[in-house]
């Protein structure tokens, strides 16, 4: 027996534990919340290293699901037809070859990544981080200035939570946060008051899209189950985006054009 192989061999002798499965699984359950506090407390040199370890990592883990969202599937095609006489059972296969073909929903992954819609907007005014946000000085003499208070319209969701104040970076006022907005019906040329399911694109910056930041040209997810859309299978459609058309801030109310 090889000088480093004693844990096996025991192993293999004695068996394992009793509880072992059940010590690997709370291991296991546990070493998720462990790596989160290390990437919280790890700065510096290791946090580059840890960094560049995860980014590897995701973009393995992309292609993974990539590969399992891809499916084989059967087309004909004209090329492959075999010259001469053909049995009978294989007349059903004449000219066919196998071709990988993506799933619709990944398509539509696709086509929400790039962004492209046809909209009322399509180029809107650039705005200043000096215009988005205002400084809030901080600390017992006002030296600290890493704070900032958002002076745009902002969306967010019923479950949202704040951080405690002394630790919260972005502040977004009461005053200025939206739930619903009047959305426009371009071919029903009708107005209704729809709830907001949330902010899917800010043309301005994916910071502003992640703060929930409301500007003009913004796009957002309306909830448009009131007005009785259906699909084409008979399914109600639920949500809906639309183009935000007017500055909220100045205006006091959220205009928008539902992107049919």
């Amino acid at each position: 027996m090889p000088q480093n192989e004693h844990i096996e061999e025991h192993i293999k002798r004695h068996g394992r534990r009793l509880d072992y499965e059940e010590r690997k699984r709370k291991r296991e359950a546990r070493a998720v919340h462990k790596a989160s506090q290390y990437a919280q407390k790890v700065h510096g040199l290791k946090a580059k290293m840890l960094n560049k370890k995860r980014h590897a990592e995701k973009i393995q883990m992309k292609k993974t699901i990539k590969q399992h969202e891809e499916k084989n599937a059967k087309q004909k095609s004209a090329d492959a037809i075999p010259e001469g006489a053909v049995p009978t059972y294989l007349l059903d296969r004449e000219g066919e070859d196998r071709a990988k073909i993506l799933s619709n929903m990944v398509k539509q992954k696709r086509k929400e990544k790039a962004g492209k819609w046809s909209v009322p907007l399509p180029t809107v005014r650039g705005i200043a981080e000096d215009e988005m946000f205002k400084v809030v000085k901080t600390g017992k003499n006002k030296t600290k200035q890493w704070k900032r208070l958002v002076t745009k319209a902002t969306f967010v969701g019923d479950g949202f939570t704040r951080k405690p104040p002394k630790y919260e970076r972005f502040v977004r006022p009461m005053a200025l946060r939206y739930k619903k907005a009047h959305v426009t019906h371009p071919e029903l040329k009708a107005t209704f008051c729809l709830p907001i399911i949330g902010v899917k694109k800010n043309p301005q910056s994916p910071l502003y899209t992640q703060l929930g930041v409301i500007t003009k040209g913004t796009v957002l997810e309306v909830n448009v189950s009131e007005l009785g859309l259906v699909t084409t299978g008979g399914k109600v459609v639920w949500g809906k985006y639309a183009q935000v058309t007017n500055n909220p801030e100045n205006d006091g109310c959220i205009n928008a054009v539902l992107l049919v």
